[in-house]
């Protein structure tokens, strides 16, 4: 860990101390959990890609006045959704019974909830007014001129990829690092298109891959829930390793009580993919909504993120009800070893941890 590639490349150029990254976790981080980490030496994040221009500059604020240290604002770059009114009916339609079972009706009609950062001029403007010290992109990029305005601007940008050919588009557009994301990771899958073919690289090969390929920092994302797990990310040429579902249990998280008993529980042993909460693939814990999106006679489900407005509503009719098993209640792989520590602890513990095995393994 005294390797100039780990404390003077990537590090320095984030401006953090330790090679631990908060994943962003839109819906899930907090200003008070990005500064947590950020303040022990990590880099927190803040996904704002549900959020407006107005809601994401408030964020930066909260986490300004808790942090005076570098953190992430994370956005998502999907290709906006295309409305098909009689496939929205028939998934309506489809999940009328289960909101029954609650005693509300499903949403007259399905809206596009979020707006994508690849159309959003407000979030861009906002963005170079505010200068966050470090920007992240999911599901692709935003065009050149974007890019090259937030570099102007001074800010570190980021990448998701989820393959070589994706990270080549990275690094061809003049991003600044390379999150590689593996199948192992809870989540939104971070593919850029959603109809090609996903080759399911897991987080080792991936981290490798790119390593060997690219010359831009590469960090390992999925499936890394201790030290033992980041120091495998650095001996395999990762720079840095980014952690979701382990800060997923923090007290500065936000949360609800069926998601976090699921996290420290028996659920967290069973993880799969599913499209049917939002409209896009990701990884869950096992619950109610991705066995319904297993059912054989389910209808196509809508665009993202049109679908997470049904999902969202379900979501809200069950919990006020106590049942919760309609979350999105994302989790990677490794889901069953998240520790409910505070943020700035858990961090404390990943780089004495990592310490520990990179001595044994001798980086």
């Amino acid at each position: 860990m005294t390797d100039a590639r780990y404390t003077n490349e990537l590090l320095e150029l984030l401006g953090i101390e330790k090679p631990i990254i908060q994943a962003p976790m839109a819906g899930v981080s907090t200003p008070s959990l990005a500064a947590a980490v950020s303040n022990a030496g990590g880099l927190g994040s803040l996904g704002v890609g549900a959020m407006n221009a107005d809601g994401a500059r408030s964020a930066i604020a909260q986490t300004r006045a808790l942090t005076g240290k570098p953190f992430n604002i994370n956005l998502f770059c999907h290709a906006p959704a295309v409305s098909d009114t009689e496939r929205e009916r028939q998934w309506l339609d489809w999940l009328a019974p289960r909101f029954a079972e609650f005693g509300v009706t499903p949403p007259a009609a399905l809206k596009e909830i979020y707006t994508s950062f690849v159309v959003d001029a407000d979030m861009l403007d906002m963005l170079l007014r505010e200068r966050p010290a470090v920007v992240s992109f999911h599901f692709g990029l935003p065009s050149p001129e974007a890019i090259a305005a937030l570099r102007d601007a001074g800010i570190v940008l980021l990448g998701n990829a989820t393959s070589v050919a994706e990270a080549r588009a990275i690094a061809d557009a003049g991003l600044h690092g390379i999150i590689a994301q593996g199948i192992e990771a809870g989540g939104h899958r971070g593919v850029f298109d959603p109809h090609a073919l996903d080759e399911r690289l897991g987080t080792m090969a991936l981290t490798r891959l790119l390593v060997r390929q690219f010359k831009l920092p590469v960090i390992a994302a999925g499936g890394i829930m201790d030290g033992a797990g980041i120091a495998a990310a650095l001996a395999l040429g990762a720079q840095a390793a980014q952690l979701g579902t382990a800060f997923v249990a923090c007290p500065e998280t936000s949360i609800d009580e069926g998601y976090r008993r699921a996290l420290l529980g028996e659920p967290a042993h069973h993880t799969t993919f599913t499209s049917a909460i939002s409209g896009r693939v990701a990884r869950s814990m096992v619950n109610r909504f991705t066995e319904l999106g297993e059912a054989p006679d389910s209808p196509p489900v809508p665009d993202y993120p049109i679908a997470y407005d049904a999902g969202k509503a379900l979501h809200a009719a069950a919990k006020a009800k106590g049942e919760f098993g309609y979350g999105a209640q994302w989790g990677g792989q490794a889901a069953a070893l998240a520790r409910s520590l505070p943020a700035a602890a858990l961090v404390e513990r990943l780089f004495d941890e990592t310490r520990e095995a990179t001595a044994s393994l001798r980086i």
